[in-house]
C-alpha cells in the first residue's frame, strides 16, 4: 500500500447493521491465544514429573504394620483452552480496516465496529496522524475499546513511503535503496530500531514493511523508481531485510514481507489497474521470501495484486489458491499470516466484484483482508465486507474450516506481541 493518500473531506462510516455476537473478554482472549502459555507451563511444573523420587527402604518385618499407601501424583494441569469464538468474532479478526480522523469519536460507527469485535485490526495513513502524542492517544483508545488486542499497522518503509513524517514530529526514515547503498547491516538494524521505537511509542505494533521485492526493473514506477527495493540481488535483499526486521523485533514491533510473489519486475502500478508480470517475472524473485521464511523471521506476508501466468493462468496472486497455498505455503513452507494488499486497489476493484474477490482471496488462503480506504474512502466497504464474508460462510461458499484456520494463525501472530 505505497501511495500517499490525498487529504480530502471524508464521509462518515455507516454502522454495521447486525446484532452483536457473544463477546469474550480481553482476559479470555489473552488466556486462550497463547499470552498465558508461560503460566500454563509453570503450573504444569507442579505435576508428576516435578515430584522427587521416592527413597528406597527395607521391607517391613512381619510384626511391623505396612506403611500407608503412597499418595497418587497430582494430575498435570492442561494449558488453558482457546476460548470459543463465534463466527462473527472470527471474521472480525480477519478484517484490517482504515478509517478517517485523528481521534476515535465515542459512539461513532467505526468505534461501534471496534467495540463489537467486527473490526479488530486497523491501518493508519497520514489522515490519522498529527503528532506522536495524538497518535499514541488514538491507539490507546482503540486498544481500550476493543474486546481483544488489535493489530494496529502502518506503512513505515522509509523514503517516499512513510506515514509518520518529521513534519509531524517523527524521526526521518530512509528508503530501502539508501540503506542498501550504505552496505552496513548494523546501520540498517539501527535504523529499523529507530523506526520501531517510534511506532511502538505511538501504539503501532505491525509495520507493513520491509519490501523484499527485487529491483529487477529499476524503472518500475511503484518499486524501483521510488527506492522501495533494497537491491536486485536476492542475497542483499535478504540480509538487509533481516537486519531491518531484527531492529523491529528488538523493540516489540512485528513486520510484514511484501509483495508476494514479487512485484519488482513489473512495469505498471497495481494501485491503478491490471498488472501482468508473466513476461518479466522470474523464480529468483521468490528467494528473499524463501530465505526469510527459512530463518523463522517472517511474521506476516502481504500478497501482490499482480497477474503471473507462470503461477496461475487465471487469477492474480491475491486471489490465487495456486500461488498462496501452492507456492507460498506448499513450496516455501510458510504457515503464518497472509495479508492481502488493499482490496480496493484498481488491479482488483476494476476487474472483480467486491464480494467475489473477498471469497476468492479467503479461499485462496489469505488470513487478513485489508480494506484500507487508501485511494478513495468508502464508508460502506468494511460493513459490506463483513456481511459478504458472513453470508458466504453461511451459504457454504467459504468453508468454516477456512475461517478457523485463519483465526488460529491470527491468534498465534498476536501472541508474539506478549
Amino acid at each position: 500500500m505505497p501511495r500517499v493518500e490525498s487529504e480530502v473531506p471524508l464521509p462518515p462510516m455507516k454502522a454495521f447493521a447486525m446484532t452483536n455476537p457473544p463477546r469474550h473478554s480481553r482476559r479470555d482472549f489473552l488466556r486462550g491465544s497463547g499470552f498465558a502459555l508461560g503460566a500454563a507451563i509453570l503450573a504444569a511444573c507442579g505435576g508428576a514429573d516435578a515430584r522427587p523420587a521416592a527413597t528406597a527402604t527395607a521391607p517391613p518385618s512381619p510384626t511391623t504394620p505396612p506403611p500407608p499407601a503412597a499418595t497418587p501424583p497430582a494430575p498435570t494441569p492442561s494449558p488453558a483452552p482457546t476460548p470459543v469464538a463465534s463466527l462473527e468474532e472470527k471474521i472480525g479478526q480477519m478484517l484490517m480496516v482504515g478509517f478517517a480522523g485523528t481521534v476515535l469519536e465515542a459512539g461513532s460507527p467505526f468505534a461501534a465496529a471496534v467495540e463489537s469485535g467486527r473490526v479488530v485490526n486497523t491501518v493508519h495513513f497520514a489522515r490519522n496522524v498529527a503528532s506522536p502524542g495524538q497518535l499514541a492517544a488514538l491507539d490507546a483508545s482503540l486498544q481500550a475499546l476493543s474486546p481483544v488486542p488489535m493489530l494496529i499497522a502502518t506503512d513505515q518503509e522509509g523514503g517516499q513511503v512513510a506515514r509518520l513524517r518529521p513534519a509531524q514530529g517523527f524521526p526521518a526514515a530512509v528508503s530501502a535503496a539508501e540503506l542498501a547503498a550504505l552496505n552496513n547491516l548494523d546501520i540498517t538494524r539501527q535504523r529499523g530500531a529507530t523506526t520501531a521505537r517510534a511506532l511502538a511509542a505511538a501504539g503501532i505494533n505491525l509495520n507493513l514493511a520491509p519490501v523484499v521485492d527485487l529491483n529487477a526493473n529499476p524503472s518500475n514506477p511503484v518499486i524501483g523508481a521510488i527506492g522501495r527495493s533494497f537491491s536486485a540481488s536476492p542475497g542483499v535483499v535478504t540480509d538487509q531485510a533481516l537486519a531491518f526486521i531484527a531492529g523491529h523485533h528488538d523493540n516489540g514491533v512485528l513486520c510484514t514481507l511484501k509483495h508476494f510473489p514479487g512485484h519488482g519486475s513489473s512495469t505498471a502500478d497495481s494501485h491503478l489497474g491490471f498488472v501482468d508480470v508473466t513476461e518479466t517475472w522470474s523464480e529468483v524473485e521468490l528467494e528473499p521470501f524463501r530465505r526469510i521464511i527459512a530463518a523463522g523471521q517472517a511474521d506476516a506476508i502481504m500478497t501482490a495484486h499482480i497477474f503471473n501466468a507462470n503461477l496461475d493462468p487465471d487469477l492474480p496472486a491475491t486471489l490465487s489458491h495456486a500461488t498462496i497455498e501452492g507456492v507460498l505455503r506448499g513450496d516455501l513452507g510458510y504457515d503464518g499470516v497472509v495479508i492481502t494488499d488493499d482490496m480496493q486497489m484498481g488491479a482488483i476493484s476494476q476487474y472483480y466484484g467486491f464480494e467475489a474477490a473477498l471469497e476468492l482471496a479467503i479461499n485462496a488462503g489469505a488470513d487478513i483482508i485489508a480494506i484500507a480506504n487508501m485511494l478513495a474512502y468508502d464508508a460502506s466497504a468494511a460493513p459490506s465486507a463483513f456481511t459478504a464474508i458472513l453470508n458466504a460462510v453461511n451459504a457454504g461458499r467459504i468453508p468454516t474450516a477456512r475461517i478457523d484456520q485463519s483465526y488460529q494463525r491470527i491468534l498465534k501472530l498476536k501472541a508474539k506481541l506478549a
